[in-house]
C-alpha cells in the first residue's frame, strides 16, 4: 500500500503510506504545522479516514520543521491506537524534532526509534 499525499498548492508536507507485516508505516517529509496537520492525521487513521489501525510506526526522518501542533496530531493518535490495545512509534527524527519531543516529554509517552527497522522489531 502506498499512498502520496501533499498539502494543497503546496510542497511544505509529503506523507507515503505503506504496510510492513501488518504494520502502517507512514514516512513523512517536509514540515509539521498547521498546514500539514490534516494530510498527517488521515496518513496515521485507517483508510477509512476514522480510525486509527492498531500498530504504526511514524518515519520522521524527513521532517524538518515540527511545531505543537505535529505533537498534538501525535498524541492523539497516539491515544486513540492505545485505546484500542495498539501502539504507535516515531522512528528516525532528525535531532531538532527529537529534541522537540524530548523537551515536551512526547518521547516518554510515544516510543522513540533510532531506525524504522527498530521500531518495527521493538
Amino acid at each position: 500500500m502506498s499512498d502520496n499525499q501533499k498539502s494543497e498548492g503546496q510542497d511544505r508536507l509529503n506523507v507515503e503510506r505503506r504496510v510492513v507485516d501488518g504494520i502502517r508505516v507512514v514516512q513523512v517529509q517536509g514540515e509539521i504545522d498547521h498546514d500539514g496537520k490534516d494530510i498527517l492525521s488521515q496518513a496515521l487513521l485507517s483508510t477509512d479516514g476514522t480510525t486509527a489501525p492498531q500498530r504504526i510506526v511514524a518515519d520522521l526522518s524527513g521532517v524538518t520543521f515540527m511545531d505543537s501542533t505535529g505533537i498534538n496530531v501525535l498524541v492523539t493518535i497516539h491515544q486513540q491506537v492505545r485505546t484500542a490495545q495498539g501502539w504507535l512509534r516515531i522512528a528516525d527524527a532528525q535531532e531538532s524534532v527529537l529534541r522537540l519531543l524530548q523537551i515536551v516529554g512526547v518521547d516518554a509517552l510515544i516510543p522513540c526509534h533510532a531506525t524504522t527497522h527498530d521500531a518495527l522489531n521493538a
